[in-house]
């Protein structure tokens, strides 16, 4: 078991309850099995869905992913969205869908919706209500849909396109008239004290200078509101929650939250440095695990605070 793997399973066993080990292991259970129907781009031992995209899909990926839908989850109350779904949407659409616990969790809510769920690749679950379909499916491209959505959603997809306003644009064009759009996503992990000489601010350095290379953006600059405006949208609202990565606020709420995102940061950060690192600055896998693990360890160290940004943005398409 590797340095960072021990962080996270002690991590664990000291703050987490059992029902939330239990909930987090049976939201993920079916979907190691259907995580082999396809076959993934093995690459530093970790497994991609194509040549191209900077996160993996592999079973580690998609148990991260599944704690960070509890993680927004417990963020939003309980609730599925930050904007709440009209009760008459009839059609909804979930774009890059993950392991697909957001859309399975609408289609139960909403049983007389359809709701749409789509990715770059296949490993959503099987045994889904039947209101909800996955394809497989590039936002970048084309959208061939024949029928407009009253909800589109997005959420945790910073630096999956290059072309964030050609993505809202499409959105724009498959919403019906008053719309709605909803955009989710973390920005980059700080600390409430600055940290002198971090490793942290060693891998965001990195890792931004990585992305510019590649030619996508990291953090929240997607979420700019001149660029669903330039789409045509309105923007309805927008809140940016600064989480707790950890039990260290004295906020209930924000303590239970903080267990989650901090399990899906530390998690997260190879995830969304191994390609990048190895790929546009060169650098060695053993490298980038290396600094990884300083990463966790500096901010599990007693006394650090750390913190990430999430930001919800809600649009509608205005009635012409």
């Amino acid at each position: 078991m590797g340095h960072s793997s021990r962080i996270l399973v002690v991590y664990c066993i000291i703050h987490m309850s059992a029902e939330e080990l239990i909930g987090c292991r049976s939201s993920t259970g079916s979907l190691s099995l259907s995580g082999s129907v396809f076959e993934q781009v093995i690459e530093n031992d970790r497994g991609y869905a194509n040549e191209s995209y900077f996160m993996p899909c592999d079973e580690k990926e998609q148990t991260r992913l599944a704690i960070t839908q509890q993680c927004f989850t417990s963020m939003l109350s309980g609730q599925l969205c930050f904007q709440n779904i009209p009760g008459n949407a009839k059609r909804i659409l979930d774009v890059g869908t993950g392991i697909g616990d957001w859309a399975i969790a609408v289609a139960e809510r909403f049983p007389t919706a359809e709701i749409t769920a789509t990715d770059i690749t296949c490993f959503q679950p099987t045994d889904v209500p039947p209101n909800v379909f996955f394809e497989i499916d590039d936002a970048q491209e084309e959208w061939t849909y024949t029928e407009p959505f009253d909800f589109i959603h997005l959420r945790g997809l910073s630096g999956a396109f290059s072309d964030w306003t050609a993505v809202y644009k499409k959105a724009h064009k498959h919403l019906q008239a008053n719309g709605i759009l909803e955009v989710a996503d973390f920005g980059v992990i700080t600390t409430t004290e600055p940290l002198v000489d971090s490793y942290l601010s060693i891998y965001n350095g990195a890792c931004l200078s990585a992305a510019e290379k590649a030619g996508i953006t990291l953090g929240l600059d997607h979420m700019m509101k001149s660029l669903l405006e330039s789409a045509g949208f309105s923007i309805a609202k927008t809140r940016t929650l600064d989480i707790p990565l950890g039990t260290w606020s004295n906020d209930p709420r924000k303590r239970l939250a903080g267990k989650m995102a901090l399990i899906s940061a530390l998690e997260g950060l190879e995830a969304r440095s191994l390609r990048l690192l190895t790929r546009h600055m060169d650098w060695k896998a053993e490298d980038v695990r290396d600094l990884c693990d300083k990463v966790q360890v500096e901010l599990m160290r007693p006394g650090v605070r750390p913190t990430i940004p999430c930001q919800f943005t809600v649009a509608r398409k205005l009635m012409v």
